[in-house]
């Protein structure tokens, strides 16, 4: 590993800001959010944009690094840290509105950015070990379903009509939203459904890993009750929201109005770089271990963050990935924006 490398030490200012969240009240409260929607945006503009590619003999060193991966991994104890350290704080009672709501929305949104985005890396990963990490860094969001869908739903079907994740030509977020949280949680169903008819195995059993994973969620609840007080549940599914919410926006900027054509044999032409969007802004691309050199990931998708590509054929966001998402939550600017890129202008 190069000190050049070092830069993925930046990713842990997201957690360390929902340290001070729940350190420090008043405006401190909302440390994490303000940094994530005001600090990044603002420093995302000001840095130059960054199309560097590592060659092939770099790639191959970096990619057997282990260092990268451990940097990882860390963020499962920072997670489940915070989780807890906010449970504890809200228990006690005696916290003002305003500084809980801060609180829980910075610990919630945390969990989106190094719970949800960190399990969608280490998911892609076939080892026992990885997966279940992948898992339990779901597990505070309520989303252990991303598991499946994203890895066999999303990446099969991804700038399809038959995609729940990808948004479409003139869909608002908040359309997006309820149409992706419900329609990812009946993929997963299904995709496990087929699977026991597959294997021969009852559906309603443990093998069916969206039965277990909903009895592992209501367990996480079940604990939360019993040691922090029945109180702090719907605190910890409003987390949850949050923390999911942040992902689907995400999924919202990264595909939207791009479609996969389909072939006379009736199948979709193969994943290319042009079917997801991009952003070089180097801030933003760190902070979120390379997420958004997301045409490269759907290219080939066991490629690990630290090795992803600029593709020249992938369309380029005009700002970055923080700046985007508060930009999609204005549908009119968002689409007076977006409708005006060069990719968008067969989809009218």
């Amino acid at each position: 590993m190069k000190t050049s490398d070092l830069k993925y030490l930046l990713a842990y200012i997201t957690p360390f800001t929902g340290w001070i969240s729940l350190a420090y009240d008043g405006w401190w409260s909302w440390t994490a959010v303000i940094f994530m929607f005001g600090v990044v945006p603002v420093v995302d503009a000001l840095l130059p944009t960054d199309d560097h590619n590592h060659t092939p003999s770099a790639e191959e060193g970096r990619s057997s690094s282990r260092v990268f991966d451990l940097l990882l991994y860390l963020n499962l104890p920072i997670l489940y840290a915070l989780f807890i350290g906010f449970f504890v704080l809200a228990s006690q009672g005696d916290m003002a509105t305003a500084d809980l709501v801060g609180k829980m929305l910075s610990i919630g949104f945390i969990g989106g950015a190094i719970g949800i985005n960190v399990a969608h890396e280490i998911g892609h990963r076939p080892e026992w070990y990885n997966q279940w990490v992948s898992r339990l860094l779901l597990l505070p969001e309520l989303y252990m379903h991303f598991n499946i869908e994203h890895n066999r739903g999303h990446h099969k079907w991804v700038s399809t009509p038959h995609d729940p994740a990808s948004s479409r030509y003139g869909e608002s977020v908040y359309r997006f939203w309820l149409r992706t949280v419900s329609g990812s949680f009946i993929s997963a169903c299904r995709i496990e459904r087929d699977d026991a008819k597959r294997h021969g195995y009852a559906v309603w059993s443990l093998k069916n890993k969206m039965v277990l994973f909903i009895i592992i969620q209501l367990g996480y609840l079940l604990f939360v009750g019993l040691v922090f007080g029945w109180a702090i549940v719907p605190l910890a599914i409003c987390m949850a929201v949050a923390g999911f919410t942040l992902l689907e926006v995400v999924n919202y900027i990264e595909h939207y109005g791009l479609t996969r054509q389909k072939l006379a044999s009736g199948r979709y032409e193969p994943v290319q770089p042009h079917h997801s969007w991009n952003s070089d802004h180097y801030f933003g691309r760190i902070l979120l271990y390379e997420l958004t050199r997301h045409s490269d990931h759907h290219y080939k998708s066991s490629r690990k963050y630290q090795v992803l590509r600029h593709l020249d054929e992938s369309p380029q966001m005009p700002l970055g990935y923080p700046a985007s998402m508060l930009m999609s939550l204005l549908p009119p600017l968002w689409f007076s924006v977006m409708h005006r890129h060069p990719a968008l202008q067969t989809a009218s």
